[in-house]
């Protein structure tokens, strides 16, 4: 191919990827749809992306190492705390689950695709994962309450690298049926399992060892951290892939559980730029896979193929998800909602594309089905996944909860009377003088930065419709408030400003300001923290046709700050942008100082 032509797909590649997710992002569909569209456009469609020509050879690594990167990143979002909640759960939809789904699969596809058996069994294999990449954006737009949301997170990223060792175990255990016995296959499949298990977690911890050990002695300068964990994490794959065959996704995924749940070394920067890379990679991977596609495989999928997809989601996931988690402790309406959401994703079609390379044409059947699989997964669960959550009543419809950044005492005064009142709140801070103040108070808190960009993986949203940040740094708030208008919306999130706008010395303010000015601009951080500790209190009033605004500002005074009203249920932040409703009926909550004795 002439360098201008590669340079040329390489460019488009790039544009189509990135453009897919701005795109999906502006129309709030799943990302994976677009990248799909895209890439099938550019390569069987339009023929203009060929990456069998582009890449050759390189391809299969190139994809392997890329999941790789990919799981890793998944693996340092599972947080330990999380587990003892959802351990029981989680363990068996990741053992006999799969086991079930993998069954039922198989036949399922020897039945109505009508492939031989060996090849059956690897799809099972293959499909058996779920899509971490496509649930952890629809779990933050559904934002279930209680555990599901973890259970389903922890089951897409722990079962993709069961699902990619199952299918080389099957592809092995196939070829040795073909030369040998069936008991020979067997045996070499769980020799084979066993030191794939053995391989992968002791390269994980030899590899994560010293890279904790560095980091938490500042042995490694902060612009070499990030490139030093990249070339870990990819020494780390190769090395176990080159000990046990395709060990290494288990041994990666290990490794980001390691390094995210130990207490020794900062791995924030590590995961910031980890994000950033998923980015590129789930955006590459998924316009070089689409676009290997031909147009006979898109023509050959028949009605049995689409009986197949159909099958998977109405009868197979959630046959495998009730029967696994009978006695698991879940409730059925947890149940229901779990079989009713494993979008494939990224190490489907990774692992299905490497196995077409490797297999010939047996192969090349694999991978229209597989695609076909994501494509109807993604647009199903991503259109009725929430609904659903409602209609079972683990996602509120119209959720009034109020995430709070800072749990200082303004912050913890202001949360304290909210949940008084009925609204859901969640405090986040990373001072722990102040989230063990707030826990003492009975709070519900998170210690960690409100800036971080996996605080929305480790928090439970559930009933939390809106953000409000009240720390004392203007830029933590506005950054904070431009994170958070992406999940809440620009009209649901609110920032205290630092200091008054009429302050002289804030005339530059307003390009700080990316949330709506809470409580108005006349009203700053300071302001408010001085009068409560000057003992100020915030109050609770129900206005009535007897006691009404006008009477409450008479008994209190103009030094007295509405926060929030509470009408039917639903809470509204007042601000400077809209006149909040004060009629009767209607729940003030407000910040009151005391009014000096008259006679003194």
């Amino acid at each position: 191919m002439p360098p201008p032509r590669i340079l040329l797909e390489l460019t488009a590649i790039l544009v189509l990827g990135i453009g897919a997710q701005w795109l999906a992002y502006r129309l709030r569909l799943p990302s994976i749809l677009l990248l799909l569209v895209f890439g099938l456009v550019a390569g069987p469609v339009l023929g203009f992306i060929s990456p069998d020509a582009l890449l050759g050879d390189l391809l299969p690594p190139l994809v392997s190492l890329s999941v790789a990167l990919i799981l890793f990143e998944g693996g340092m979002s599972l947080r330990r705390s999380e587990l003892p909640a959802i351990r029981k759960a989680l363990v068996r939809l990741t053992t006999l689950g799969v086991l079930i789904a993998w069954c039922l699969i198989t036949l399922a596809a020897w039945w109505l695709l009508a492939v031989p058996l060996a090849t059956a069994l690897l799809l099972g294999a293959i499909l058996v994962v779920t899509g971490p990449t496509v649930i952890g954006p629809l779990l933050r737009h559904i934002r279930p309450e209680g555990r599901v949301g973890a259970i389903a997170k922890w089951e897409g990223i722990v079962v993709d690298p069961i699902g990619a060792v199952l299918a080389i175990l099957v592809h092995e255990a196939a070829e040795l049926v073909r030369e040998a016995s069936v008991g020979e296959a067997l045996n070499h499949a769980v020799l084979g399992l066993g030191r794939t298990v053995l391989v992968g977690g002791g390269v994980a911890v030899v590899a994560a060892g010293p890279l904790v050990f560095l980091l938490g002695r500042y042995r490694i300068p902060d612009f070499l951290q990030s490139s030093v964990l990249l070339m870990i994490v990819a020494a780390a794959f190769t090395a176990s892939n080159l000990i046990q065959e395709e060990s290494g996704l288990l041994t990666v995924t290990l490794m980001g559980v390691l390094l995210v749940n130990q207490k020794e070394a900062p791995i924030r920067p590590l995961i910031e730029f980890k994000e950033n890379l998923r980015v590129l990679l789930i955006s590459g991977l998924f316009i070089l896979l689409a676009a290997r596609l031909k147009p006979a495989d898109l023509e050959g999928l028949g009605l049995g193929s689409v009986a197949f997809v159909a099958l998977l989601i109405l009868v197979i996931r959630p046959v495998s998800v009730l029967l696994s988690t009978l006695g698991s402790g879940l409730s059925l309406r947890e149940q229901l909602f779990l079989a009713w959401l494993a979008p494939r994703g990224i190490v489907a079609a990774a692992v299905a594309s490497v196995f077409a390379l490797r297999m010939g044409e047996e192969g090349e059947r694999l991978t229209p089905i597989v695609f076909a699989v994501i494509i109807a997964t993604v647009l199903v669960y991503g259109l009725t996944a929430g609904p659903i959550a409602r209609r079972l009543g683990l996602s509120t419809p119209n959720p009034q909860g109020l995430l709070i950044a800072g749990a200082h005492p303004l912050a913890r005064a202001i949360a304290a009377a909210l949940r008084d009142a009925g609204v859901t709140v969640l405090l986040v801070d990373n001072n722990h003088e102040n989230t063990r103040s707030a826990r003492m108070q009975g709070l519900p808190t998170h210690y960690g930065s409100v800036l971080s960009e996996r605080l929305h993986e480790q928090l439970d949203l559930g009933g939390i419709g809106r953000f409000l940040a009240l720390t004392p740094n203007a830029e933590v708030n506005s950054l904070a408030c431009l994170h958070f208008s992406e999940l809440f919306g620009r009209g649901e999130v609110y920032q205290l400003l630092a200091q008054a706008k009429d302050n002289a010395r804030t005339e530059t303010a307003a390009a700080l300001v990316h949330g709506r000015a809470a409580f108005g601009e006349a009203v700053d951080h300071e302001t408010l923290a001085r009068r409560l500790a000057q003992g100020g209190t915030i109050k609770t009033t129900r206005l009535t046709a007897t006691f009404d605004f006008a009477a409450f500002r008479q008994q209190h005074g103009d030094d007295a700050v509405p926060l929030f009203t509470l009408e039917d249920g639903k809470l509204t932040v007042i601000t400077a942008d809209a006149a909040p409703s004060l009629r009767p009926g209607v729940t003030l909550i407000s910040l009151i100082t005391p009014r000096a004795d008259p006679a003194s």
